[in-house]
């Protein structure tokens, strides 16, 4: 009896012992998630590859959208809402053309959607985007329909994909939106996983002297295709003008603002009375808008790899790195 007694004490010490171990176990787990949540919320967020700005669809594979820059156009829906912007001549009377590419942004509707042009198939290609248009020049649509790279044609989804705004004169009425050309990627079944390798950024903003103070960008394209940018100060981005007045997206009534733009200087030369050719593979002159400050340095494209980056670097061959924003590239295309 008195070993079964001493075997009871025994047993309910344990048992105490395991309450008590058992409390000290919970709550000290408990502080170590805790601690791990914190630790986990505290994680840098993901950063668009574009434009370096933290947001949830920077994993998004980024999708090109071909836009007009026809007066009647005016003005164009989700044109200030793009990562990135490309702007080139195409015509031999200076008509220029866009190519919005998003990743970040999100758009209500993207419009009005045009013809693919052959110069911006590399350009689209070595952002890893999904090349979105309405048709388009002849030898561009035969090498989009061959599959040189992903994209989605308007004229084979007209009505579906994409839809035509009733009481726009055609063919200034056809827009778009990322949910449906998103599902149409699916369909098509385009890797939607695919990113763009980026580029880098700094917050660090150049310094501005005496010597590289640039507080507007005139792009010289001749009327009614006018482009100008004006720094501001307050936001510490350049405001984008057409024809001497606010260039403004429909979606938000709000005047079109970059963070950098990009002048890349390359020639063209006429392809016939209705198009020419720009220069876009290859290397040459750039000059780099950023913080009210101008810096010149030089751009690069593998034309082996249609895929390849365009490449912005300074004067010494580094690459240059933006401030977070959106970018722009505006093509000064001289005929040769």
């Amino acid at each position: 009896m008195k070993f079964l007694k001493l075997k009871w004490h025994v047993w309910a010490g344990l048992a105490a012992g395991a309450i008590i171990l058992g409390v000290l176990v919970f709550f000290g787990l408990k502080k170590v998630n805790i601690g791990v949540i914190n630790a986990i919320s505290k994680k840098d967020p993901v950063v668009s590859s574009i434009a370096g700005l933290p947001c949830d669809n920077a994993s998004r594979r980024p999708i090109a959208v071909m836009l007009e820059s026809d007066p009647e156009g005016r003005p164009l829906s989700g044109i200030g809402q793009a990562d990135a912007v490309v702007e080139m001549p195409v015509t031999p009377n200076g008509m220029t053309r866009f190519m919005a590419v998003y990743q970040c942004q999100t758009p209500k509707e993207i419009g009005a959607v045009r013809s693919a042009r052959e110069d911006f198939i590399p350009l689209a290609a070595g952002f890893q985007s999904i090349y979105t248009h309405w048709g388009g020049e002849h030898g561009a649509l035969e090498r989009l329909n061959q599959g040189i790279t992903d994209n989605i044609n308007a004229m084979l989804h007209d009505g579906t994909v994409f839809y035509r705004k009733p009481g726009v004169k055609m063919p200034h009425n056809g827009f778009t939106t990322l949910a449906l050309l998103t599902e149409q990627a699916k369909k098509d079944s385009y890797d939607l996983a695919k990113g763009f390798v980026g580029y880098p950024h700094t917050n660090t903003s150049p310094t501005r002297t005496l010597s590289n103070i640039a507080n507007a960008i005139d792009m010289g394209y001749p009327p009614p295709f006018q482009v100008a940018w004006k720094y501001d100060t307050a936001s510490n981005t350049y405001l984008r003008t057409r024809s001497g007045t606010p260039e403004i997206d429909k979606n938000n009534n709000q005047q079109v603002a970059a963070k950098v733009v990009v002048v890349v200087h390359t020639p063209s030369s006429i392809l016939n009375k209705d198009y020419i050719t720009v220069q876009t593979t290859g290397q040459g002159a750039a000059d780099v808008y950023q913080n009210g400050t101008i810096m010149s340095g030089t751009w690069k494209k593998d034309p082996a790899r249609l895929d390849s980056k365009l490449f912005i670097y300074d004067a010494q061959g580094k690459e240059v790195k933006f401030l977070p924003g959106q970018i722009w590239f505006e093509i000064s295309a001289p005929l040769q």
